[in-house]
């Protein structure tokens, strides 16, 4: 039995790594300060030992990562329009938090860590799908920051032998993501404001395009990464392979919900991306990927969560 780190395992996509790594059976430590993540997004699960801090503190960082084989490293301030608003803050918590969970598991002697990058370092480069040799082109501090992550990574790998992954998420959604939260992914947003048969907000003409991941996909292709023989020292994108629209998007999710409004169009965020498109070449290739639960039934299963659970959910 492996001992697992989730740092941010509060949050959307941390609470299923955890769910599904107690499933198989593991011992699961979390690390989470909870400025975004909820304690009630692990409420279902049980023998999560728990630990509440802030991994921009290196003694916290150090206590957290003792003992354990791998480091799922997920904690961050996931938002552009924050990370615009106030550089520092996400600063502190996306590139000090790495550093200082690299360097405890440096000294801990982990097997492997895996860090969440983001799709947003390919910035608005025209080339569709984004591929894993692309120059970085950060449009944002915090796409910036992800970058720098993942340089992070890779720098200790070379220096100090640690075996580090970088997975670049491609707009996650699913179930606990927070609709509540002016950061919040599209989808839940959309999911929210449907269901109520309210006017969803969309910024900018809406037919800006994304690889929409539903997160069964994410959490197998992170846990894939910490076994791969291959994969130490690479940045992979983990996503479906395809793009939609805003605007289709939510004609596909008011069919679905039954709805009848339309949406709101507010001008374009500073720092968003116009289009985004994973190649997934990479990790077919290395992590023997495959996503595993398809985009509509996976937008079916999180409109049935919202439904069921309530707009206002805990994320």
């Amino acid at each position: 039995m492996d001992h697992y780190l989730v740092t941010g395992g509060a949050g959307f996509i941390g609470s299923h790594l955890t769910e599904e790594l107690i499933r198989r059976g593991h011992q699961v430590r979390v690390a989470d300060n909870l400025s975004t993540g909820k304690r009630a997004n692990l409420d279902h699960v049980s023998g999560v030992e728990f630990l509440e801090g802030d991994l921009a503190d290196l003694d916290f960082a150090h206590r957290a990562v003792r003992g354990c084989d791998y480091v799922l490293h997920q904690a961050a301030i996931p938002s552009v329009p924050r990370s615009v608003k106030d550089p520092i803050a996400s600063n502190r918590a996306n590139v000090d938090g790495t550093l200082n969970v690299l360097i405890a598991s440096r000294d801990a002697g982990v097997k492997r860590l895996v860090f969440a990058g983001s799709s947003s370092a390919y910035g608005n480069t025209p080339t569709l799908p984004k591929h894993e040799d692309m120059p970085s082109s950060p449009l944002s501090p915090y796409a910036l920051q992800k970058v720098v992550g993942e340089q992070y990574l890779q720098m200790f790998t070379r220096l100090y032998g640690l075996e580090t992954v970088s997975i670049r998420y491609f707009n996650v959604f699913g179930p606990r993501q927070d609709p509540s939260s002016p950061y919040s992914g599209v989808i839940s947003a959309f999911a929210s404001a449907l269901i109520e048969n309210r006017s969803p907000r969309i910024y900018g003409d809406g037919e800006q395009t994304r690889d929409f991941t539903y997160v069964a996909n994410v959490v197998d292709g992170v846990l894939r990464a910490t076994e791969a023989p291959r994969a130490s020292g690479e940045v992979i994108n983990v996503a479906t392979g395809g793009r939609i629209s805003l605007n289709e998007l939510f004609r596909t999710m008011r069919d679905l919900v039954g709805a009848s409004v339309e949406p709101t169009y507010e001008e374009s965020r500073t720092g968003d991306v116009r289009d985004s498109q994973a190649d997934i070449t990479k990790a077919r290739t290395i992590l023997n990927y495959e996503p595993i639960v398809s985009f509509e039934e996976g937008l079916r299963r999180t409109v049935e969560w919202y439904r069921t659970a309530g707009a206002t959910a805990s994320a």
